[in-house]
């Protein structure tokens, strides 16, 4: 039986997703060994408790849900829907694309890929936008409850302002409509459900939480003698994240997230643990990034299982 020409099609364009795929997690791998090198040139003292970074990693994956999750509840918010095997394979895979130069590249990836995966170009492209900015928006809200002196007030404010806008584009009606027809003249944008915004902002929140659940787990796993407060682990890391992934010339936040962690961490842990803790985060995480992309890819989409609708 001769294979149709969209069967031929589906095969070139997996084919070339696991091309890419492997590249990127070729420079992931590139970027551990980095860290890796210079994490044992530390020569630091370290008690290591194996339970304690799986707990951290385990902590890592409930974040990676929650997030997954919270970009599938606004895509709901616009009619689309997507089955969580599709929508983590799409989210895991595109968010390799931090580490390629150019932080528009995680964005236009989950744009195309779920576009792959049946949902509309016009909230495909404004759910990419919508969750950088409830993600930058709400860790600023996190560091400003927990950590309110570890920058400047008016950073955070600004940060938090521009978030808001974003969404407010977005979920009144006139601007959502306009960009929409900007996008995608067949298929207008209709405003974000209000109670799909508070959802998918509920569940960002928690995942800050998650992740520096993880980070202090992954701190206690590795130093014995000292302890970050929950509090303070929790804020750090959601500062060190956003400024790394605002940080256009740094792929992946490298350098400026882990100059974040050292600053901050240094009156608690002293300056050589702290870097090891911050140099062991970015490990875990990128490890972890690559594993959940390998691990998704054969979440292929199912066309009947993802649907459009509009209440």
């Amino acid at each position: 039986m001769t294979p149709s020409p969209g069967s031929q099609a589906r095969g070139w364009l997996w084919a070339v997703q696991g091309l890419v795929t492997l590249a990127v997690v070729a420079l992931v791998a590139r970027s551990i060994g980095r860290n890796w090198a210079e994490f044992r040139s530390l020569h630091a003292v370290l008690t290591i408790k194996p339970v304690w970074i799986a707990g951290s990693a385990l902590a890592v994956s409930a974040s990676y849900a929650m997030h997954i999750e919270s970009w599938r509840r606004i895509l709901l918010g616009w009619g689309q829907r997507i089955a969580f095997g599709a929508a983590a394979r799409t989210w895991s895979l595109a968010n390799l694309g931090r580490y390629v130069p150019g932080k528009v590249w995680s964005v236009a990836g989950l744009v195309v890929l779920a576009q792959r995966a049946g949902v509309q170009m016009a909230p495909a492209a404004a759910s990419a936008f919508v969750s950088q900015a409830l993600a930058v928006g709400t860790g600023a809200a996190v560091v400003a409850a927990v950590t309110p002196h570890a920058t400047s007030p008016l950073r955070l404010a600004a940060a938090g302002l521009a978030a808001l806008a974003t969404v407010g584009v977005l979920t009144w009606a006139p601007t959502a409509r306009w960009l929409g027809r900007l996008a995608s003249a067949s298929a207008p944008l209709e405003p974000l459900r209000p109670t799909a915004l508070v959802t998918s902002a509920t569940l960002t929140t928690l995942g800050w939480v998650t992740y520096g659940a993880a980070f202090w787990l992954l701190a206690r796993g590795l130093i014995a003698d000292r302890v970050v407060p929950f509090a303070v682990a929790t804020g750090v890391f959601a500062l060190g994240y956003i400024l790394g992934w605002l940080a256009l010339f740094a792929p992946g936040g490298v350098g400026v997230r882990e100059l974040v962690f050292v600053s901050l961490l240094t009156p608690w842990l002293g300056s050589g643990d702290a870097l090891v803790v911050s140099l062991a985060s970015r490990v875990l995480l990128t490890a972890m990034e690559a594993a959940a992309a390998v691990v998704t890819l054969p979440l292929r989409h199912r066309p009947q299982g993802s649907t459009s609708e509009r209440a």
